[in-house]
């Protein structure tokens, strides 16, 4: 990358009104400066999105899937320098950094070459009718923090695939790798098929989510800045996908082994330093094997290498942000002062940076923030049960509804239990893993509306027509022939 980050509008450089700084969360200092969008340049955005969406763009399935395979193509040919800018603005491993590039890759490849044809519902001598789905238009995509460079992917090929143009706006902690990414893909795809713009505050994800040449928002967050964007969609009947978080529950059950599961469920609770909305957040633990299971996390807990994401060994990085560093602190203080036992970690490590150590805690219970809330941090909880109906009653005693999983030496049992989650997703023996990029991605009540990846990913780009061929003569059916035939 020569220079700093430039934004990508209408397939040209745009340095923005001003800049603001990127910190390297290892380090907590600024390493680089990205623009700050101005509201004429949303302006220009959105009418180049708009403006591109009514060319060829739309309606030629074979132009995009070329395209969305040269982005792949582009994707593959720069991993090592992408997955480096990951791990200098996010922080995790350079291991996970380059994961997230190989998936984005993975992820254009799929979208252009599924196919999602026609639904034909009936075809005969009265009628042929099809079930068509079309573009919706300009489409603002909103990504956090926690995994920049998948998220943007994840968002924008199946929003291109459909026929519709994106303006990207990633999260101002994190700019940097989606910026490069509108760089290297200007010779992907067409001008103002694909932009990305950056902000430092709030403003600018407001412009682009009440612009009235937006059709679709789809956004990765809180779910306070999920109600907003929704709140901005209702005016002008925007669609959305919401992936707002989760408070995922792992319910270990009595016949468990707890050495054979303790690496998968650390993983399932630590991967990306706890920075994963479908993290395990609450561990809950039939009282028969707390000791076993307790310890075998433990002792994983202490032997885990936490450092700088660049550095060989290293396991887990930084928390990507001060804010977040804060709250996670201020979680395990305050779950401490209500009586849960630090049992490892449970201080800030004494480093440049936001570092936090992995962290258990025993004696756990609800009525503690760390258990309530989503911590988005290396912290786990673990709560002691008896009666496993009382288990899914507090495992399900939350808003959100993003995933949950279930531990057992019998699948059986388990699958029987699973089926009792109020939430989009729930494993077996395991916790997080998916059919990556096949399996929809999404949750009920407060983890959001709608799904991601999969058909259903695609499907969320799209309007649905329907195409009504009559074949029929003489004097027209009614309504309710119609239906009955």
């Amino acid at each position: 990358m020569t220079g700093g980050p430039v934004q990508t509008i209408n397939g040209a450089s745009a340095p923005g009104g001003g800049s603001f700084a990127v910190v390297d969360p290892a380090t907590g200092e600024p390493f680089t400066r990205v623009p700050e969008c101005t509201p004429a340049q949303v302006e220009e955005v959105m009418a180049a999105a708009e403006a591109a969406f009514r060319t060829g763009w739309r309606t030629s399935r074979e132009r995009r899937r070329r395209a969305l395979h040269a982005a792949a193509d582009v994707l593959a040919a720069h991993e090592d320098e992408l997955a480096a800018l990951v791990v200098r603005e996010q922080g995790k491993p350079l291991a996970d950094a380059r994961m997230e590039a190989m998936a984005g890759a993975l992820v254009f490849r799929y979208y252009a070459d599924l196919e999602v044809p026609p639904e034909i519902i009936q075809d005969d001598g009265s009628a042929r009718v099809a079930v068509t789905h079309r573009p919706l238009g300009p489409v603002v995509a909103i990504t956090a923090w926690n995994i920049p460079l998948i998220m943007a992917c994840c968002k924008v090929a199946p929003v291109l695939a459909a026929g519709n143009t994106v303006v990207v706006k990633p999260s101002p902690f994190t700019p940097v790798t989606t910026l490069r990414l509108g760089e290297l893909l200007r010779e992907a795809f067409p001008p103002g098929v694909l932009n990305v713009v950056s902000g430092g505050g709030p403003e600018l994800g407001a412009l682009l989510t009440r612009h009235p040449l937006t059709r679709k928002i789809t956004m990765t967050g809180s779910v306070a800045t999920g109600k907003k964007v929704a709140a901005a969609a209702a005016p002008d009947l925007k669609r959305v996908t919401l992936e707002l978080g989760g408070n995922d529950a792992a319910i270990v059950l009595d016949d468990a082994d707890p050495a054979a599961i303790a690496e998968r469920l650390f993983w399932g609770a630590f991967g990306n330093c706890g920075q994963l909305c479908i993290a395990a957040k609450r561990i809950y633990v039939h009282e028969d094997l707390l000791d076993g299971v307790t310890e075998a996390l433990v002792a994983r807990a202490e032997r885990t290498v936490v450092g700088d994401g660049a550095a060989e060994g290293t396991e887990l990085g930084p928390l990507q942000n001060a804010p977040q560093l804060a709250r996670v602190t201020g979680l395990v203080e305050e779950a401490r002062a209500k009586g849960a036992r630090v049992l490892t970690g449970g201080r800030r490590l004494d480093r440049p940076g936001y570092f936090y150590a992995p962290t258990v805690l025993g004696g756990a219970g609800h009525g503690m923030r760390i258990v309530d809330e989503e911590q988005f941090g290396p912290v786990m909880p673990i709560l002691a049960y008896r009666d496993l109906d009382e288990a899914v009653r507090l495992a399900n005693d939350t808003a959100f509804g993003l995933g949950g999983s279930v531990w057992s030496g019998d699948p059986a049992r388990a699958a029987e239990v699973a089926a009792r989650i109020d939430a989009g997703m729930v494993w077996i023996n395991t916790h997080g893993d998916n059919a990556f990029p096949r399996q929809p991605f999404g949750g009920v009540k407060w983890s959001g509306l709608g799904s991601e990846l999969g058909p259903w990913g695609f499907l969320a780009a799209t309007d649905t027509q329907v195409v009504y061929e009559s074949r029929a003569t003489g004097e027209p059916p009614s309504l309710i022939q119609t239906q009955e035939a």
